[in-house]
């Protein structure tokens, strides 16, 4: 899995920085790190709508307060469903 944050300075002012922070967390205390690809890139086009993250090819727009529910459902969700399928 590839997740992409913008690191831009729109999504800096948003809190890009501790959204960056807490996914790391959780990606290192659920194991993931070798499973996911975790990088920044600078503006996604999508600055009035908090701070852009790609989980793969699909966007969306986070604030800090809804990083974690974002990780369960959308990152967690999205390995469920494709260890489900093999």
């Amino acid at each position: 899995m590839n997740i992409v944050i913008c690191i831009g300075s729109s999504c800096h002012i948003k809190g890009s920085r501790l959204i960056i922070q807490e996914l790391q967390a959780l990606i290192s205390e659920h194991n993931l790190t070798k499973k996911i690809e975790f990088s920044g890139s600078f503006c996604m086009g999508n600055c009035v709508n908090g701070v852009s993250v790609k989980v793969n090819d699909q966007l969306f727009s986070l604030k800090p307060e809804n990083t974690k529910a974002f990780f369960q459902k959308e990152v967690l969700g999205r390995l469920d469903n494709e260890c489900n399928r093999i």
